[in-house]
């Protein structure tokens, strides 16, 4: 069982998906911040309130209250951190894989792909074919895990 679970955690996706989780909400902390600091002020002034989600409120009868204010922040918070992730990520790619494809229509090759690095299961394959076949492993100091 504890085999099985450490083999679930070094799996490449698992960190990969680890990292963009953490990437992402640091990200969101900054768009937020800016969404709060400067944006939410801004339309406040213009709503003659001391923040933009005590603008816009309409009150309900009971005591419950509507708050428009809140929810554009919200939607200003997303519009921003879109346009974040368009401007940023797809956007080079887009422009990455055009580049790639008028190189394909006109005959150059595409860009270099790097070999994806030697992992360790490779290596202790290839030990272990060299061991079963009696020869002896290739002291290749370029090699990296």
């Amino acid at each position: 069982m504890i085999q099985g679970f450490k083999e679930f955690i070094m799996r490449g996706n698992v960190i990969e998906l680890a990292v963009a989780v953490v990437i992402g909400a640091a990200f969101t902390k900054v768009v937020s911040a800016i969404v709060t600091g400067i944006f939410n002020p801004l339309i406040a002034a213009i709503f003659n309130s001391e923040s933009l989600a005590k603008a816009m409120v309409i009150g309900l009868p009971g005591g419950a209250e509507l708050s428009f204010g809140l929810v554009l922040a919200a939607a200003i918070n997303f519009l921003l951190v879109a346009a974040v992730v368009y401007f940023v990520f797809v956007m080079p790619l887009n422009h990455l894989k055009e580049s790639q494809e008028r190189r394909r229509a006109a005959g150059a090759p595409a860009a270099v792909e790097e070999a994806a690095p030697t992992t360790e299961l490779d290596l202790l394959t290839e030990i272990r074919d060299l061991l079963a076949a009696g020869a002896t492993v290739d002291q290749n100091p370029n090699r990296s895990l």
